[in-house]
């Protein structure tokens, strides 16, 4: 089971998908403090989680980040980041490694500085990115590399894939595009069906013939293709939104997942372990029988889940049919 913790909303990049409208200009005087934080990992550790997500925002703008991931290693919890790499110099890279950090997921959404800069709302972005990507693997931390994918930059992913092989990365992680946060006003630029499934067959044939972990995240549908196709795959399931995921906010909101905007408690009135075994809403996404349409009613419903977060979008409930399935 793996967790994210949006450390903070503060980010010094303005991505215009961004799911939590981060920026430098908000307001992070009611986010988790330090010790609100280790109790928080304290509680992560004992509902059984293993892997913890450090995101933001841009979590390297939290004073503490350092404290955290040594606390989270203290309390047998394998600490990744998730970052946009503009902060990580040399020295910043050694530091999270000393700290005990296991490696950090970094945003390169397209190799087009012009492209890239655009979508994360900075100039000069890419450039940073990479000498933070550099400056990683120089330090021996893993790096994989996050893309949201768009309409306007599916046709990289392969020449992306190439670039970050010889590298050296470990893993590239397409992200599909949900519209929340400030990604609403940029919903037209998300794949469609026929793109979509388009964009998983690509992944899933590329695997084949690259070193890299390649995993299509809010994309679900890729585990049950996979299967059909005879791909093996090391994932258990496609979403694992409730049932072996979720997200803790800055404030201390638990969220199904970042891209559902569902509240289902705050570890400041509850502790969080209490929260995972028994909210009704975690209860419900664990039993599939209540998924509503062709979701509830599929043959693979335990291998992929439909997007959660999609359904919300496009429906209005986290229990609804997933808009596009490969097998209608």
């Amino acid at each position: 089971m793996l967790i994210s913790w949006n450390t903070t909303k503060k980010c010094n990049l303005n991505c215009v998908h961004c799911y939590r409208e981060s920026s430098l200009n908000v307001d992070t005087s009611n986010e988790l403090t330090t010790e609100e934080g280790k109790k928080l990992i304290g509680e992560i550790s004992k509902a059984g989680f293993r892997l913890l997500i450090l995101s933001g925002g841009e979590p390297l703008l939290r004073n503490d980040i350092f404290e955290l991931i040594g606390i989270a290693r203290e309390a047998g919890i394998m600490p990744a980041m998730g970052t946009n790499g503009t902060l990580l110099t040399k020295e910043v890279a050694r530091e999270l490694l000393q700290a005990g950090l296991r490696g950090v997921a970094i945003s390169v959404d397209s190799l087009d500085k012009e492209c890239h800069d655009q979508f994360r709302g900075q100039p000069g972005a890419l450039e940073k990115a990479q000498e933070g990507i550099e400056n990683a693997l120089s330090a021996g931390l893993r790096v994989q590399i996050n893309m949201t994918v768009t309409e306007k930059n599916q046709e990289e992913f392969d020449k992306i894939v190439s670039y970050y092989e010889k590298k050296g990365v470990h893993a590239i992680h397409p992200f599909f595009l949900v519209p929340t946060g400030r990604a609403l006003s940029i919903e037209e630029e998300s794949l469609k069906e026929k793109a979509y499934f388009s964009m998983i067959q690509r992944v899933l044939n590329l695997q084949s013939s690259t070193s890299l972990e390649l995993k299509p995240t809010c994309a679900p549908q890729f585990m049950p293709m996979a299967k059909e196709l005879g791909i093996a795959q090391r994932f258990t399931r496609g979403c694992l939104a409730g049932t072996a995921y979720c997200c803790i906010l800055p404030e201390g909101q638990v969220n199904i997942c970042p891209y559902l905007p569902v509240e289902v408690g705050n570890v400041r009135e509850k502790s969080f372990d209490q929260i995972w075994e028994s909210s009704p809403v975690f209860q419900e996404l664990r039993n599939f029988k209540k998924y509503e349409g062709a979701c509830g009613k599929c043959g693979y419903v335990n291998i992929c889940g439909g997007c959660r977060a999609r359904a919300f979008y496009y429906k209005g409930s986290y229990l609804a049919e997933e808009p596009w399935c490969f097998r209608r």
